[in-house]
Order: C-alpha cells, then structure tokens, then sequence
C-alpha cells in the first residue's frame, strides 16, 4: 500500500467515525465521546485535507454543519445559513485570525472584536413576521433544521410576540433570532437524580440535557426541564440597519429577548481578546450553566460582510475552545477504599490523562448500584469527568470499544481492610464496614480531625498520621494530645526541631471554637456549615449531646437525616467515649447562651461575590449566621441579598436579572454591624 492509499484509508476512517460521532451528539442526544476527543479527531482531518486538497468531498464534515434534522420533526429551511465556528485552541490561533482578518480586509488597522462566553447548549433559531413568533427550529445541518416551535414557546425567556419599549423601537418587520438553549446545572443535577431514581440512564453532560428535552415530542415534558435561552445574533433582518454586533444586541434584547448583555466585552486587540478569554476560563465555575469557551465576532457589521464565510463557518467569527472538562481513558482496575464514616468506595484508577489542565489518575465511582446502573468494569474505556474542584468521576463507558475482555465489577462482602463483613442499611445505596477499630477508619478520622477547617494542626500531615497509627501510638483523636517528644522522634524522617513544631502546633489546637470542633468529630452529613448552625443553636457542647431529634429538627436547614445522625453519633458508646477524652484537653470558645443573636437577618439568605476589604468571606459568612440567615452558593429567586464586593462575577449580573437585592460592602456592614 503506497502513501496515498495510505492516506486515502486514513481519510475514509476518520469520515465515517466523525459521521457516526455526529449522528450520535446532533440527532439521538446521546455522545458517546467528550468534544476534546471530537475536536482532535476533527482537526486531525482537517489537516490531512488540507495537505491532500485533492482528496477532499463535498460530503466530507469539513464541509457540512451539524448532522440532517429528524424524520419525526417536520423540517425549517434557514434563509440564512446557522453555520458552525472555527475552533482555536492556544494564543497563537488568535492572533492568526486576527492576522488572517486584517489580509483579507487588506487594512493593517487595528479591528474591533466582541466577545462573550460560548454557552454549551443547543443553537435554535425562531422566527417572527410583524412581532409575532411564526416558526422555530434546531439548526440541523445548518441548512434545514426541525420544527420546534411548540417546545420553544414553553421558555419563558422566549417572548411570544416582539416588544415594543419605550425606546422607540417598534418590532421589526421581520426578524430571525438566534440563540443557545441550555439547562442550569442545578436542574441537570436534578434531573439525572430523578433520572437515576427511576431506573433510568442519566444524560452525559447538560448540553444533552437540554437537546433532549427541546426535542420531546411531547411539549409538556419540555416545559418540566426548565430551560433556559440567551439570543447570540440574528439571522434574516427586515426594518433596521446597524452598525455594530453590540448595537444589534442591545436591540434584540430592547425587544424581550435574554442577551448575556452583563457578558459581552469589547475588545480593541487579540491581547485582549486574549485576556478577556483567559479571565472567563478561570471564572467559568461560577457560572450557573456551563461554558467551553468564549465567542469571538468582529463587531463591525459592514465588515462581516465583507469578510463572508467558507462553506462551514464564518470567516468573521471564531470559537475560542476552554481546557475540556470531560476526557476519554481506560480503566486499569477499580479499588474499594474505606472511608471515615465506614463507607466502601468503589474508585477506578485510569490511564493517566489531562482534564481541565490536571493530570486525573483515579476517579470516584460512588457506590455498587452506580456501577451496575453505568455498567462500568474494568478495562472499559470511559469518559472521566472533573468540573472545578470536583472530585474526577467516570461519566459513562464507550461501549464501541470494548474488547471482550473487561471484567464484571463486585463489591467483597468483607472490607478490604479489617476483614469485617460489611453491612447496607435498608434504603442505602452504600456499604460499610461497620468496625469502628478499622485502620482504614482511624487514619481517615484523624486526618479528618487535623485538617484546616476542623483543628487545623498545622504539619501533621498524611504520612505522619499513617506512621503514627502503624505504631501503634494514636488510636484516636484525643490520644494526640498525649505524644511527646520522644514518641515522634521515633516516626521516620522526623527530626527534634520538626517535633517540636507539630507539637507546638499540637498544643495550639486545644483552644478551638465549638463550630470547629463540632466539624472536626466527623459526624456523618455534619459539614463546616451545618456545624456553624449547630454551633451557633445550642451554644455548648453539653446541650448538643443533650439534643434530641425533635430538638434538632426545629433548627433552620437541620432535617430529619442530619438529625439522626447527630444523635446516634453521641448515642453511640464508643464515640462518646472519645468526645469526652478530647473534652479532658481542648478548650472550647462556647457562645454563651446559645442561638444567634436576635436580628431581622433571620430566615434571610445572602450570596457573596467579589472581594470584600473590611472583612474576609468566612467572617462574612459568620457575622451572617451568627444573626440568623444562611449563606449559599448561587443566586436564585430564593436569595434575598447578594453582597457585592470589587470585582463580583457572574453572580452579580444574575442577581440583577432576577430583581434581587444587591448590597454595597457598606450597606451590608451596616447591617451586620453590633447593636448598640
């Protein structure tokens, strides 16, 4: 076989592999690969085509947007093209384009670009003659896409007839808007639970999620999943004329539709394009939906224009693609860990590979019904997923690519540790080793008992836990408060003045706070924050221990499980055992009297964004719950105010699109401040 044949196989492989992957993400909603493996295989036959340009085919993927709309939708034919983007992945490919723009204006000037973040969801267009909505589709193949215009109307971002404001602008005669249907990742969590509840297969990611669900044939599932849309552009437009991207925008949204307005940036520079995009990728996390990327269009109109397009994109326009999230490898073998709480977790170690700039060696695979749900065995190939700090999980296994030669998971009916025959509460999906001796169960509850946000004893780390537990010299949390120096200059690697530093740092963590204390006795769903509620209700220990469950459940975000737990925790003998010893030798700074302090905060709840001078975000948070309310992650209609420090993110612009209200850091010291 010579080299072009070579090449020729080459080409025909990737085709029909790409053909399959395409069939799969854009009409069954079901990807069996991240988009990073997609891309790479992609751009791999990009370049082939562009080395051999005789061997390309006006078939090829290269050529063609999306896969051809559904049978069961009847199809929209797009007066102009939806047509997809140019991916750049690094630095140089931005100032490439911009180099690339320049030519073919065959101006040096500088050009103007707007930028916004790349929602990823699912691009609709929805048409409106004389203000009123007449049709709605999917983009298809970005020449005819499929009829949705009943699953559309059930958006509430999307208006059903065209506003006239009071700016002037009357509706125009007609216009096609064009926009990214989503799902906030709130409700995907939700829905995949519900999913996964009712013995279903749950979606990959929330652009299946939402592509899914606006393809229902019935509308009223659609309008169970709340969707969400943001308008990007405009196809067909009749009645205006603008100068720039941003003008038209601004207009669409003046006419009732959902723009990323607080999002869009102007850009006088690839050095900016670049920073902007950079500052978005580190930011993505505190978006409530998800993002790859950022789109970059040059803002000038007339120069679109002019710069037209080639057969799949738009020469004027660029897709600026994140560090992927999602990522393929294979499994080596799958572990059972134990855990402080007795917990046996399944977790995989892979094929080392990179996921949003992190080198992922293990992922977790929760529990035995998990496994068995996803099908997942050893030796699968598989889509591992790592999204902020998340702990890497597998997401589903690439059934393509098995051999025959994966091997069936089963979790031992004894724990791999201590040999003790592990039990499943009814109801629970995890097992456990209910040995509260095993080693595996110490060394997670000390480290647990030492780390930052509990007695925070700084430089006992990890392995120094372990070779103190190996020794026979700790058993238990309080049996730190007994070492000496001769006991540590025993470990390995340990010399006199390191000693004396940890038991400084030892000593050190015997005057404590009692939320931190609470935290630190790893109480089975008693997290930092339940512990500061806890704290901040019953005021001292000996009430705690006191409390029943009815006691417990009268306090606000303490529900029946938490309450359970708590109690059996201090119920249990041996625990109680241990809380007293520790009582022989920490100090605790009680809040005398217990509960908060009685104020109007109560019931309230607070986000917090940007930077805040006066004070840090954890005293923040304390000054808050010490009053009564609570502080939460994300913005949503629940939140009563969102505190907004210098430089706030994200949740800023969403508390303003909600009507929520925003406090300046002065107004919130004022409010927070001591009576009297």
């Amino acid at each position: 076989m010579d080299a072009t044949d070579e090449v020729v196989r080459e080409l025909n492989e990737l085709r029909r592999e790409i053909e399959r992957h395409n069939h799969r993400y854009y009409v069954l909603d079901d990807p069996e690969i991240p988009d990073a493996e997609y891309d790479r295989l992609f751009l791999r036959l990009r370049e082939l085509e562009r080395a051999h340009p005789h061997l390309v085919t006006p078939d090829s993927p290269t050529q063609r947007v999306g896969a051809e709309p559904q049978a069961v939708f009847s199809p929209v034919e797009h007066s102009v093209p939806m047509l997809s983007l140019q991916n750049a992945f690094s630095d140089g490919e931005m100032y490439e384009f911009d180099a690339r723009i320049r030519r073919l204006l065959k101006d040096e000037a500088p050009v103007e670009y707007a930028v916004e973040p790349k929602i990823d969801g699912l691009a609709v267009e929805a048409v409106y003659e004389a203000g009123r909505l007449t049709v709605a589709s999917t983009r298809g193949n970005g020449y005819v896409g499929e009829n949705i215009t009943q699953n559309l109307k059930t958006l509430l971002d999307l208006p059903v007839s065209v506003l006239e404001l009071s700016t002037g602008l009357r509706a125009p005669d007609l216009i096609e808007v064009r926009g990214e249907v989503y799902m906030e990742l709130d409700h995907f969590e939700e829905l995949n639970r519900n999913r996964l509840d009712k013995g279903l297969q749950p979606f990959a990611n929330p652009r299946n999620a939402a592509a899914g669900s606006l393809r229902q044939l019935d509308h009223r599932v659609t309008a169970k999943r709340r969707l969400r849309m943001f308008c990007y552009g405009v196809g067909a437009l009749q009645g205006y004329s603008f100068d720039t991207h941003r003008e038209m925008m601004m207009a669409v949204q003046a006419w009732g539709f959902r723009v990323n307005r607080p999002h869009i940036r102007l850009c006088a520079s690839p050095d900016e394009v670049i920073s902007y995009c950079r500052e978005l990728e580190e930011r993505r996390g505190e978006f409530p939906y998800e993002i790859d990327g950022a789109v970059i269009k040059v803002n000038a109109l007339a120069l679109q224009e002019r710069l037209g397009a080639v057969s799949r994109s738009p020469r004027w326009a660029l897709a600026w693609k994140f560090k992927p999230t999602q990522e393929t490898t294979r499994i080596r073998k799958i572990e059972v860990q134990v855990g402080r709480t007795g917990a046996l977790t399944p977790v995989a170690h892979l094929d080392p590979v990179e996921v949003a700039g992190v080198t992922v060696r293990r992922a977790t695979l929760h529990n035995e019904e998990e496994i068995e749900k996803k099908d997942i065995r050893e030796g699968d190939t598989v889509v591992v997923q790592r999204a902020g700090d998340v702990i890497p999980e597998v997401v589903k296994v690439v059934e393509s690519r098995r051999t025959g030669s994966e091997t069936v998971f089963s979790m031992p009916a004894d724990c791999p540790v201590c040999g003790t025959g592990v039990a499943r509460k009814p109801g629970e999906a995890v097992v456990r080793c209910p040995n509260k001796n095993c080693p595996a169960q110490v060394r997670a509850v000390i480290r647990h008992f030492v780390s930052r946000g509990a007695m925070d004893v700084d430089g006992l780390g990890a392995k120094i836990v372990d070779q103190l537990i190996e020794r026979g010299l700790v058993r238990e949390p309080a049996d730190l408060y007994v070492l000496d120096l001769e006991k540590l200059l025993k470990l390995d690697k340990i010399a006199e003045k390191s000693a004396g530093n940890l038991l400084r740092a030892i000593e050190s963590s015997k005057r404590t706070t009692l939320d931190r204390f609470i935290y630190a006795l790893g109480i089975r769903h008693v997290g930092e924050h339940v512990a500061g509620v806890l704290a901040g209700r019953f005021g001292r220990m000996d009430r705690l221990r006191s409390a029943t469950e009815e006691d417990l459940r009268e306090v606000p975000e303490i529900g029946p499980q938490i309450a359970e737990s708590v109690v059996s925790f201090f119920a249990d003998e041996t625990r109680s055992r241990h809380v007293d010893r520790l009582l022989e030798h920490v100090v605790l700074e009680e809040q005398p009297g217990g509960g908060p302090e009685p104020s109007s905060l109560a019931g309230r709840t607070f986000v917090l964004t940007g930077s805040l001078e006066a004070m840090t975000r954890t005293e923040a948070q304390e000054r808050i719950e010490r009053l009564g309310g609570r502080v939460a992650s994300s913005v949503s209609r629940r939140t009563d105010y969102v505190v907004a420090g210098a430089s706030p993110g994200s949740k800023l612009a969403r508390a303003q699109e909600l009507g929520v209200d925003v406090l300046s850091e002065q107004d919130f010291r004022e409010m927070v401040k001591p009576a009297g």
